[in-house]
């Protein structure tokens, strides 16, 4: 069989890819695919907030000592001292003697619910109105897009402070406080990953089979939406944990009555030079957990990024 060299090669078939198709960056029995491992350092942060998450559950149910309880006799205790009644105080006392490992262990609740709760509420009203905003358009996103850039426009700290002073000291309201200042971010990565999917051809194939908007929507704009809403939900749980830290240092946190990192910190403010450990310790401790979330956002955002593996 000849071909006829006035007539234009065939063109290859193209593909047509949709939700379930599988991909070169997602079938590892593709020869010459770059496996993407995981680093070191992220598992080592895993390890990390895995512990955190631990103390935080039932540090302070195994501990013998209260976060909140006064104990005048042994006040500014460092490191290591040991108590009055034969215990060792093995991150010393603040400065009306309450014990600091328990402190940051209690504190650590705090601040583990306040950042996943945070998340969870902002993320998800984040991601209703981003798949609103990229699949309709018009005038429903024009919309939340401005409402978006108007709070934007507003720093979320002040903002936080001005919902959490009109609401009151409560964990409850912190969280509404945090959740309303963090649905912006969540809503635009969810617009971007829903404007680039509503006009590929399966989107359109379900359009002219006669799919509904809410089956489009679940069944085939949300799948592409999940990575990005994750690595954006991964980052903000450390940036939820510093807010809630620094309105508990202000005083427009957690009451007085709940052990708080921020609150700890802010009591050690005028023992620096004497009792350095009191502001120090859980200070450090927030900064570890900080990064450490960083550590996980960014390996979550390589390890599932197609163009990581370019």
């Amino acid at each position: 069989m000849t071909l006829n060299p006035a007539s234009p090669p065939e063109a290859p078939e193209r593909a047509v890819t949709g939700p379930g198709t599988p991909t070169p960056e997602a079938n590892p029995a593709i020869p010459g695919r770059a496996r993407r491992r995981i680093p070191p350092r992220a598992w080592v942060a895993v390890g990390f907030l895995a512990l955190v998450v631990l103390g935080a559950a039932v540090g302070p149910l195994l501990l013998p000592y209260s976060a909140t309880a006064t104990d005048l006799p042994n006040r500014l205790l460092p490191p290591g001292a040991r108590l009055s009644d034969g215990g060792v105080a093995l991150l010393g006392t603040d400065q009306l003697g309450r014990d600091l490992l328990a402190q940051i262990l209690a504190g650590s609740r705090v601040s583990v619910i306040v950042g996943l709760a945070t998340v969870l509420i902002g993320g998800f009203a984040g991601l209703v109105l981003g798949l609103l905003a990229g699949y309709f358009g018009g005038w429903i996103d024009t919309l939340i897009s401005r409402l978006g850039d108007a709070q934007l426009a507003f720093p979320s700290v002040l903002l936080a402070i001005l919902i959490a002073g009109v609401l009151g000291p409560s964990m409850t309201n912190i969280i509404i406080a945090l959740a309303v200042t963090r649905w912006v971010i969540f809503a635009r990565v969810v617009r971007a990953s829903a404007l680039t999917v509503q006009g590929l051809e399966y989107v359109e194939s379900a359009r002219v089979v006669g799919a509904g908007h809410l089956r489009i929507l679940v069944r085939y704009i949300l799948p592409s939406c999940w990575a990005p809403l994750l690595v954006a939900g991964t980052a903000q749980i450390g940036l939820a944990m510093v807010a809630e830290a620094s309105l508990s240092f202000l005083g427009l946190g957690v009451p007085v009555t709940q052990a708080s990192w921020g609150a700890t910190i802010s009591d050690g403010r005028d023992y620096l030079s004497s009792a350095w450990w009191i502001s120090t310790l859980p200070g450090v401790a927030l900064a570890l957990v900080v990064v450490a979330v960083g550590l996980v956002s960014d390996a979550y955002r390589d390890h599932t990024d197609p163009r990581a593996a370019l």
